[in-house]
């Protein structure tokens, strides 16, 4: 019988959700669900010095925003709990004792002082640094002695002499690593503390672990992982090192760039759609072949295969998100991207929060105006600012447009329209035009180009009926007499 597959995302309450994390979780989760296996989310919070206040509560916050549920975890329970790290400490207790009563690893009582300055000596000869062992063989006697001058002991293993520890990555293909200049590591922290890769090991073999699919970064930490299942006989899982996320010019994503967006909640911020995000962050590093890259949740589940992971960086292409996102809210109901942008057009001012019938009728008509154009819910402030604005400034190329000998007659032809008309609605602006064009002969750029310019101050834009019938009466003919005048 194969074994259940089990897979982890295993986050440090150490800040927000980052998309790097949030590809790390999104295919754990991809490769679990389409193996018929269970995804669970580990907390690891060791490190309490870098740990912030509600980081825990987000990271999960977000990942469910994305999309993303899981089978066990800190909020739903599991027969492998706990699911914290922190919570854990006995656990290590019993495992790091049984590899000190082994002789697999042992007590160090070197301070800080004492280490860097042996790694200083270290790297003026040239030598890569690393502990020397001074403390590997120390009698009881010797321990009894320091514990005395009141130095408190860390834990090191006890890395095994010339043993090369090979493994075939899932991504990369065979790795291995030679022990000697590795040194002995510390296993627990002179606090108590379990150091990640003992922890991680212990946690990944208890839980059931079957596959470890992570970042690149993680590379180097294989080799320790793996002395530490060796060490116990334990079984080892299948690891997967994903490729570095880099942005456009091939740098590796840093949290200073500040040329891309890095968290998820920022995305959330800005009326990004979790959907497309999903599928966006599916596409980095992973490929399903063929074309095609608009895919639901349950297509990627069906068809993700972790052998198609990419051995190369994954391009963070900002351009390629906008795309996708705009595909999703395209296929919106009105319903769902008018709270998408509303809460930014109030924020800018552009409306009130308890808006009339009459100006929540405006707003609704002008954000389903650009549904067709809009990459993101925040946009729509920037793409609906002449609807806002009391006086229209013509560039270059509008003036161009409005120095034609014809339009004087187009527009003083249009003005009248208005003033016979008492509806004013995309259909009756629609027939208005029809009736300019018969009264005046012109037709095509020449009729619609001038009217839309002097009433936009752009010679591009949505659907020219409706974004008239949208600005209103008043202001379509205050900004044409402007023009004629």
């Amino acid at each position: 019988m194969t074994k259940e597959v089990r897979v982890r995302y295993a986050p440090s309450p150490t800040g927000h959700l980052h998309i790097g994390n949030a590809r790390t979780a999104l295919f754990n989760y991809l490769f679990a669900k389409n193996q018929g296996g269970k995804f669970i989310i580990r907390i690891e919070d060791t490190d309490k010095k870098r740990n912030i206040a509600g980081g825990e509560e987000s990271q999960l916050k977000y990942l469910k925003w994305l999309g993303i549920d899981w089978d066990e975890s800190i909020d739903v329970g599991g027969e492998y709990g706990p699911y914290r790290q922190s919570e854990r400490n006995d656990i290590y207790k019993k495992y790091y004792e049984e590899l000190l009563d082994k002789g697999l690893a042992y007590k160090c009582y070197c301070t800080e002082e004492e280490l860097e300055k042996e790694r200083e000596e270290q790297m003026a000869r040239g030598e890569t640094p690393q502990y020397s062992g001074k403390h590997a063989n120390l009698t009881k006697e010797e321990q009894n002695e320091l514990e005395s001058q009141g130095l408190q002991a860390s834990i090191r293993f006890r890395v095994p002499a010339n043993k090369e520890y090979r493994f075939n990555d899932m991504v990369k293909g065979d790795i291995s690593f030679e022990s000697e200049g590795m040194g002995d590591f510390v296993i627990v922290k002179k606090d108590g503390t379990p150091t990640y890769n003992f922890a991680v090991a212990v946690d990944d073999h208890l839980m059931g672990i079957s596959h470890v699919l992570r970042g690149e970064d993680h590379i180097s930490n294989t080799p320790k992982q793996l002395m530490i299942y060796e060490a116990f006989g334990w079984d080892i899982p299948v690891f997967g090192h994903m490729t570095l996320i880099v942005n456009e010019n091939r740098k590796k994503l840093s949290k200073r760039d500040e040329s891309i967006i890095q968290f998820i909640e920022q995305y959330e911020e800005l009326g990004y759609l979790p959907e497309a995000l999903f599928n966006f962050i599916s596409l980095l590093g992973w490929s399903p072949g063929g074309e095609e890259e608009v895919f639901t949740k349950d297509q990627l589940i069906e068809i993700f295969d972790a052998n198609r992971l990419s051995k190369s960086p994954a391009v963070f292409d900002t351009h390629k998100l906008a795309w996708m996102n705009n595909q999703y809210i395209k296929q919106l109901d009105l319903e769902k991207l008018i709270p998408l942008c509303l809460p930014h057009l109030i924020k800018a001012g552009k409306v009130s929060e308890n808006m009339s019938d009459e100006e929540q009728e405006r707003t609704h008509q002008l954000i389903a105006l650009y549904q067709e154009q809009l990459n993101f819910g925040a946009e729509i402030v920037d793409l609906t600012e002449l609807f806002f604005k009391e006086e229209i400034s013509y560039g270059e190329e509008a003036k161009d447009v409005l120095a034609g000998e014809q339009v004087p007659e187009v527009l003083s032809a249009f003005v009248s329209e208005i003033n016979q008309s008492d509806e004013f609605s995309a259909d009756t602006v629609k027939t208005m035009i029809k009736a300019v064009q018969k009264a005046t002969g012109q037709k095509g750029k020449n009729l619609f180009m001038p009217i839309r310019v002097a009433i936009t101050g752009q010679t591009h834009g949505p659907d020219l009926p409706k974004s008239i019938a949208v600005l209103g009466k008043s202001t379509v003919l205050a900004r044409l007499q402007n023009v004629i005048s």
